[in-house]
């Protein structure tokens, strides 16, 4: 199923657009989305440990605008906001 991430933040730095499409398997879940996302940074910004600590520290939105955790099943095609901290924190 197709995820479009919404960048917010420094996160934007990902790509021009303000957003990055994932293709997941069904049920899968906010871990399984942080997982690509760190892929993604990987394949895309090698080596840039600061990036990987971005998406590690980072909360999710769902559609709903509910922060929501790591264990969190995506049911659906929809958007899925990543927010990183601000300030460091």
């Amino acid at each position: 199923m197709k995820i479009k991430l919404e960048l917010f933040g420094a996160s934007r730095d990902f790509s021009k657009k303000n957003y990055l499409e994932f293709n997941l398997k069904e049920k899968s879940s906010i871990k399984d989305l942080r997982n690509e996302i760190l892929n993604f940074v990987e394949d895309n910004f090698k080596g840039n440990d600061n990036y990987k600590k971005l998406v590690q520290s980072s909360a999710f939105c769902s559609e709903e605008n509910n922060i929501v955790g790591d264990d969190y099943k995506i049911t659906k095609e929809q958007n899925i906001g990543i927010i990183p901290p601000i300030g460091g924190g």
